[in-house]
C-alpha cells in the first residue's frame, strides 16, 4: 500500500503591530500621477508623494520639517522675554493713558 505524502503548507500569521513596526522601521512610499485632459490639452496635473516611516527614519532620510516649524516647538526663553517686556511696556501704556484721560 503506498503512503500518501500530506502537503506542506505553512502560513505565515503576521498581526497588525507587526506589520506596523515594520512598515515604520523600513518605511513606505506611495506615489502616484493624477492628469486631467480634455481634448489632448492637459488641464491639471497632481503628483501625489506619500512617506509613511518612522521619525527617527524621517530624520535619517532628511525629512525633518517639523524642527524648524513654531507650530510644533513650544517657544523659545528669548520669545518668552519678549513678550513678557511687550506686556509690561504695554500696561505702562495703558496707565499713561489713563492718567492722561482723567
Amino acid at each position: 500500500m503506498a503512503q500518501r505524502q500530506g502537503i506542506q503548507s505553512s502560513i505565515q500569521t503576521t498581526n497588525l503591530a507587526d506589520l506596523l513596526e515594520r512598515i515604520l522601521d523600513k518605511g513606505i512610499v506611495i506615489a502616484g500621477d493624477i492628469k486631467i485632459r480634455l481634448v489632448e490639452v492637459e488641464l491639471l496635473t497632481l503628483q501625489i508623494r506619500l512617506v509613511i516611516c518612522s521619525v527617527d527614519k524621517a530624520k535619517e532620510l532628511g525629512i525633518d520639517w517639523w524642527v524648524a516649524n513654531p507650530a510644533f516647538n513650544p517657544p523659545s526663553d528669548d520669545l518668552a522675554a519678549s513678550l513678557s517686556k511687550i506686556d509690561e511696556r504695554l500696561g505702562r501704556l495703558e496707565s499713561a493713558v489713563a492718567v492722561v484721560g482723567a
